[in-house]
């Protein structure tokens, strides 16, 4: 049984209102998608990655890959128009290397600062339940909007779970989902991901642990959080 990682660098980065796409800006004379790369090329237990790249940038990635040597690197695999048709590239493409038993990991190549434990605990939750989702609990009050100025209901914090990435599934199962999902149309449009469609595909999901430092890179504000992160120490005295 192998472990392959896709990661999911298609984006245009708009929000970040920069020339260049947000994975490939440089923090501290690096790409950012290489930081994420460099994640999963240093963890024993992955063994393959594939990157969805966006269109015109595939061989800077390539070139980025060989300099930093990324020697997991599989394939580049074109973007689609959304997440979703990008995913289900990376999933199309990886049909002649994937057995129906391989662990597909799917990551957000803008979340640079996924950690080893995290990634091993995604692991081992699909190899015990078939699939794992990385989740945090929620901390913040959520309320029901009555109209665009108030409210009179609540949800309970507690029943509540916030999912990111990194996810972990079955080769086999993420490949019967997608032929399933685009063909009957369920779970592949607007904000949809991975995780939402295999729920509207009638599957369960199993969390796995999370991290607060594991970041959406985003905003250009998210840049200079993360950049305070990598130049962050642990004080001694905090367990």
């Amino acid at each position: 049984m192998s472990t392959v990682a896709l990661l999911l660098a298609s984006g245009k980065g708009q929000r970040t209102r920069q020339d260049i796409p947000k994975q490939f800006i440089n923090v501290y004379d690096k790409p950012i998608i290489i930081y994420t790369l460099e994640n999963f090329q240093q963890h024993p237990e992955i063994d393959s990655i594939f990157v969805v790249c966006l269109d015109g940038w595939q061989d800077i990635l390539r070139a980025y890959s060989r300099q930093y040597n990324i020697t997991k690197l599989n394939s580049i695999v074109n973007g689609g128009a959304s997440v979703q048709e990008s995913t289900r590239n990376g999933i199309f493409a990886m049909k002649e290397f994937c057995a129906d038993d391989d662990i597909v990991i799917i990551h957000d190549g803008i979340r640079p600062l996924v950690d080893s434990e995290v990634l091993s605990d995604v692991i081992a939750t699909c190899r015990r339940h078939g699939n794992g989702v990385t989740s945090m609990p929620y901390n913040e009050q959520i309320f029901k909007k009555a109209d665009e100025y108030s409210t009179r209901e609540y949800i309970v914090r507690d029943t509540l779970r916030r999912v990111q990435t990194p996810q972990a599934y079955k080769f086999g199962k993420l490949l019967w989902a997608y032929e399933k999902a685009f063909k009957e149309k369920i779970g592949i449009y607007g904000s949809s991901y991975v995780n939402t469609m295999m729920v509207d595909l009638g599957e369960t999901l199993y969390f796995a642990s999370g991290s607060d430092r594991n970041i959406k890179i985003t905003t250009v504000e998210d840049i200079e959080l993360f950049k305070a992160l990598l130049a962050a120490k642990k004080t001694d005295w905090l367990k």
